[in-house]
């Protein structure tokens, strides 16, 4: 039985790919076999003994003192691009929330009062009319798995794609 300390919230879905081998806490006085952390820094933390590995929900180790772990034969890893859907979501939304100005829109619907609401929003609306994303160009490199699938969402709005 190898015992899992976490030292921040992890998806279970992710957890549950660990077998009955493995015992998954977040008790940080458990002898540890392995960690596993997003961005909990670590630094200052006394590594037990017992540790094999450390593993990173996420890209980059800036977060773990990777010289005490190399002196002490523990191995670090990461897991770029494991939430790239999330970051293409989240880019996607973006780009479309900044073309239409939605957060402003909503605000300022917000502050409608009065039995002509029907007519302020047509006299006001045009305040947050936007650009069409359609037609417009997007420019990549050819690193991160987020970006290359941001630019396939944003063929799909009529997008031209370019890699550099």
């Amino acid at each position: 039985m190898f015992n899992i300390l976490t030292l921040n919230k992890i998806a279970k879905c992710g957890l549950d790919q660990l077998n009955d081998n493995y015992k998954i806490t977040d008790d940080a006085n458990v002898d540890a076999d392995g960690i596993i952390l997003r961005s909990f820094k670590m630094h200052d933390m006394e590594l037990p003994e017992s540790l094999k590995a450390v593993a990173r929900a996420g890209a980059g180790t800036n977060n773990i003192p990777i010289d005490k772990c190399s002196e002490k034969g523990i191995v670090v890893f990461n897991t770029p691009g494991a939430n790239a859907n999330a970051v293409k979501e989240l880019v996607i939304a973006g780009m479309l929330l900044a073309s239409r100005d939605v957060i402003g829109g909503v605000a300022w619907a917000n502050t409608l009062t009065g039995d002509d609401v029907d007519k302020q929003v047509e006299k006001g609306k045009s305040n947050f009319a936007g650009c069409e994303i359609k037609g417009q160009d997007s420019w990549y490199n050819r690193f991160g798995c987020y970006r290359y699938s941001c630019c396939k969402c944003g063929l799909c709005f009529g997008y031209g794609s370019y890699r550099i």
